[in-house]
């Protein structure tokens, strides 16, 4: 895709939001259905992925570790970015690789030690690319992928997550 086609793609999208915000807004959703023993299964919409403990908290290494999962949806997120932008500024990337990676304490998720972190302490995001710009053309395309990607942007600026029990009562079924 050249940046010509790119901007006819997006053209119309940036023009109907400007007049029509609520058009913009959009509501993603992912759903996982427990699975056997401690798993639990997401349709991804192009697979289905089974999610179970990582070895460092008792799995196998059999199932996805939803704090890889994690990484993987920031990895995939800014190379899509890091592409569309790259496009948008008439970069060709011949190549290029997005590594990201964090640090877990697993002492925190498993109740050994209060202090410990649930969660990452650090994520580190790293982009490898392989184009003929220059330095600063790169470091632009970079600085304007980090702005734009959705998933980095979330992680750095925690929403507002509401937690609620929808379980069904006595005798009810699920989904009733």
């Amino acid at each position: 895709m050249n940046p010509e086609e790119l901007k006819a793609l997006q053209e119309p999208l940036k023009e109907r939001y400007q007049r029509e915000a609520d058009a913009a807004l959009v509501t993603l959703r992912a759903v996982g259905d427990l699975g056997e023993g401690i798993a639990c299964k997401v349709d991804t919409g192009r697979a289905l992925v089974e999610a179970g403990l990582h070895p460092a908290t008792g799995g196998d290494g059999t199932q996805a570790c939803s704090g890889d999962m994690l990484l993987e949806a920031l990895a995939a997120c800014a190379g899509v970015t890091l592409r569309a932008v790259a496009t948008a500024f008439g970069v060709e990337l011949r190549k290029g690789r997005v590594v990201a990676e964090g640090d877990l304490d697993f002492r925190g998720t498993l109740g050994v030690a209060r202090d410990a972190p649930v969660g990452f302490s650090e994520i580190r995001l790293a982009f490898e690319t392989d184009s003929d710009a220059d330095a600063a053309t790169m470091d632009k395309i970079i600085a304007v992928t980090e702005r734009y990607c959705v998933v980095l942007q979330t992680i750095r600026s925690a929403p507002n997550v509401v937690v609620s029990n929808v379980s069904a009562g006595a005798g009810d079924s699920p989904g009733a």
